[in-house]
């Protein structure tokens, strides 16, 4: 994963640059234009946002009251406001819960040491408004320009966009929250004024037009940071993310540490926890990369990061078995949460499966390798919305004397509202059969 809450007044950044989520987002595509929070975006090749995903921009489920998002990361903000304080008593943590999705290539990737070739950057994994622009693949994403606005100590909370495939718990808009901390040498060491955290041997500054990342061979640290600072940030980190485990699971949770790998952070660990028989990834987090830092103009100091999913959170802790229902506007789903409880799920009714298969012959000169799933998954919320309950490929063929390949895929319907009929699933069914051979130019079979 990338990282992978209301008390009272709280400090909240206004940037400039980024437009209040409050603003109507008033998407549009157009022929040449895509239109979003009142500014124009070229098309161009790498424009694969669709008006499905659009029709999300203001929904804004993790600022609903009562919305079980929304309660997982008041729940959160409510901890670390508890965990840092302030000599005189205030919480040190500032929130920013409505930062504009809309990011460039550089604040979802460069600033964050993401290389040019990594697989996260593909077209295919991300929706893009052109070659400059994305929907943020993660809130991780505005973690620079906030530590450039001065600040030590924040939480960012929102919507991201992965293009994925199409099951219970994969939907191509789901929400974040990122926490950074800044600690600087003074405050590390109080105790200890003699100690450092850089070693006396590295460059804190690089040339601002260096593209060079100190490799970090050993996992224990980067080479920069001497270990006494590493360790001190590190244990503060995971007692600070245990903490809060605990606090929304119970003080009884089992819980363990692996080793992870983050682009922006080294060391880098999962947290997970035993659930339901089995363990869980819970977060992401590690010591942020100190190029990052440097970058932001942060000098003798050391930051811990971590990403969380809040759907994760709350499909275990309400006991929501589809990532659909949390875009339910049907009562009956949204009067069961309220205030900050954690309550378990009831389901509303139990509505049954359509299951009907498309297959079809890829065009001439089309291999099965280059036919893209997440293009065909992208065109059937498109088509059908969210009554698709998952989207599977069942087979592939490639013919051994026509050398046409063919592919078949099993789609399943249910509408978590309502029962849907066979005779109106067939005609969403042969809608995107059409759309597919538009789009595409694919034979039926």
């Amino acid at each position: 994963m990338f990282f992978i809450k209301i008390l009272k007044v709280r400090p909240v950044l206004s940037l400039s640059g980024n437009v209040s989520r409050l603003l109507s987002s008033q998407a549009n595509i157009s022929e040449k234009t895509v239109d979003l929070y009142r500014q124009q975006y070229e098309r161009d090749s790498w424009t694969n946002i669709t008006p499905k995903i659009l029709s999300h921009l203001d929904r804004n489920l993790h600022l609903q009251q009562n919305h079980p998002l929304s309660i997982i990361w008041k729940r959160i903000t409510k901890y670390f406001y508890g965990a840092y304080l302030n000599p005189r008593g205030n919480p040190m943590f500032s929130v920013h819960e409505r930062l504009s999705p809309v990011v460039s290539i550089e604040q979802n990737f460069d600033n964050l040491l993401i290389s040019k070739d990594h697989p996260s950057r593909a077209k295919n994994d991300c929706y893009y408004i052109n070659q400059n622009f994305l929907l943020r693949a993660h809130t991780t994403a505005h973690q620079v320009e906030l530590i450039q606005s001065g600040l030590d100590n924040f939480l960012v909370v929102g919507d991201v966009y992965r293009r994925d495939e199409i099951d219970s718990t994969h939907y191509p808009v789901f929400h974040q929250m990122d926490g950074v901390r800044i600690i600087h040498q003074d405050k590390l060491f109080e105790r200890n004024p003699e100690l450092n955290v850089f070693e006396t041997s590295y460059k804190t500054h690089l040339n601002q037009n260096s593209t060079t990342i100190s490799e970090c061979i050993d996992q224990q640290k980067q080479p920069c940071h001497t270990l006494e600072a590493v360790k001190l940030c590190e244990h503060e980190m995971k007692r600070i993310l245990v903490g809060m485990v605990k606090d929304l699971f119970g003080d009884k949770v089992e819980y363990r540490w692996t080793e992870s790998e983050f682009p922006f952070t080294k060391p880098s660990y999962e947290l997970e926890i035993f659930f339901n028989g089995k363990w869980l990834e819970i977060l992401g987090c590690g010591i942020t990369r100190n190029e990052i830092l440097d970058k932001a103009g942060v000098s003798k100091s050391i930051a811990y990061a971590f990403g969380v999913g809040l759907e994760r959170l709350a499909m275990v802790l309400f006991d929501i078995p589809d990532i659909r229902l949390f875009w339910s506007t049907d009562s009956g789903f949204l009067n069961q949460f309220k205030d900050d409880s954690i309550v378990k799920y009831k389901p509303i009714s139990v509505h049954p499966q359509c299951t009907n298969d498309l297959s079809f012959w890829l065009p001439d000169g089309m291999n099965i390798d280059e036919f893209s799933p997440n293009d065909f998954y992208d065109l059937v919320r498109t088509v059908a919305g969210d009554i698709v309950e998952q989207v599977t490929l069942i087979d592939k063929f490639k013919h051994p004397k026509t050398g046409k390949s063919s592919l078949c895929f099993r789609i399943v319907y249910r509408h978590m509202e309502r029962t849907l009929t066979q005779s109106e699933v067939n005609v969403v069914h042969a809608n995107i059969g059409a759309e597919l051979v538009k789009s595409v130019n694919v034979v039926i079979r």
